[in-house]
């Protein structure tokens, strides 16, 4: 019987957990042609989640969790989740069920049935979604296809199923700054899509600010594309080219005898903007740079503190062991 791993990063997420667990049983149920082992990664929870995946993983073998030491990102999570995951195949899917456990079934039958090796989601509309981050999410995906060789699915959510081939080609890819939906289309293989209308979290807060939505699509345009430093490498060929040129006609003015004293302030909106181009340039150097100087150091992309096995060790002690 081939087994399908279901991963489920989580963070602060005590309220969606008990109304995840419901729809993911019905949803095995349903499928009695496949075995299932559910996998939550609880990524330093502040609330009561690790005490539930402890609950859950003690009354259902099936149910599985890796806790982490502090906060280290739903990347972090996401990756931990595969390494730990034994499926045949594996899917993505968060515990707010704005990622429907009930498409899983078709997923799994389009995958067959195509024969590819991923079956990706995307949202028909956004639905329910602040105007200013539609906006700006639609800019993003735009700018990225055109800088970038990696061609991302405009509104493609995480909620993904993979084969295990292509599971393992991700694992491969040990980077430490990551970007999920930017790895899934750099391995390639063979996808299928199937876009749904979008779904309110079925309790909570967003754990995603519009700042921190930012900082995200930035990980993606230093990952996945070197066309800012080329933007920076122009921009300094225009204001030298620009430069010469305002040379020439200081020049050809002394020559002729016409005055060439310009004013101060014209003079000082001059200097400003280049410097301020300057620095812009530096900090498009400084980003690529940290990235690197992070890869370099090698640290691990998550700690892992606890996990189901460490749940199990301690029921199996005997009393007088514990002595």
């Amino acid at each position: 019987m081939e087994l399908i791993s279901v991963m489920v990063p989580c963070f602060n997420e005590e309220e969606s957990l008990p109304l995840f667990r419901e729809e993911i049983l019905h949803v095995m149920a349903t499928m009695p042609e496949y075995a299932f082992e559910v996998i939550f990664a609880d990524d330093g929870s502040g609330d009561g989640t690790l005490k539930l995946l402890r609950e859950y993983a003690a009354a259902d073998d099936r149910f599985r969790y890796v806790s982490f030491t502090r906060n280290f990102g739903k990347e972090a999570a996401m990756y931990a989740l595969l390494q730990a995951s034994r499926g045949d195949f594996v899917v993505y899917m968060d515990a707010d069920l704005q990622d429907p456990p009930s498409l899983l079934p078709r997923m799994m039958a389009l995958l067959k049935e195509k024969g590819c090796d991923s079956i990706g989601t995307r949202r028909s509309s956004r639905k329910g979604e602040p105007p200013i981050r539609s906006f700006f999410a639609n800019v993003f995906y735009k700018m990225i296809n055109r800088i970038s060789n990696v061609r991302l699915v405009p509104a493609a959510r995480d909620y993904r199923l993979m084969s295990r081939r292509m599971a393992d080609s991700i694992l491969s890819l040990c980077e430490y700054n990551r970007f999920s939906k930017g790895i899934f289309e750099w391995v390639g293989y063979e996808t299928e899509w199937i876009s749904y209308e979008n779904v309110e979290r079925s309790a909570g807060k967003t754990k995603f600010s519009f700042w921190k939505l930012f900082k995200y699509s930035l990980e993606c345009i230093i990952a996945f594309s070197t066309a800012p430093l080329a933007i920076a490498s122009v921009m300094g060929f225009v204001f030298c080219f620009a430069a010469f040129i305002g040379i020439l006609v200081v020049i050809i003015r002394a020559l002729l005898g016409v005055d060439s004293a310009f004013g101060w302030a014209s003079m000082m909106c001059v200097i400003l903007f280049v410097g301020g181009v300057l620095e812009f340039s530096i900090g498009i150097l400084g980003g690529y740079l940290s990235k690197t100087y992070l890869e370099s150091k090698r640290r691990p992309i998550y700690l892992s503190k606890e996990t189901e096995n460490d749940l199990k060790e301690k029921k199996d002690v005997r009393p007088e062991e514990k002595r």
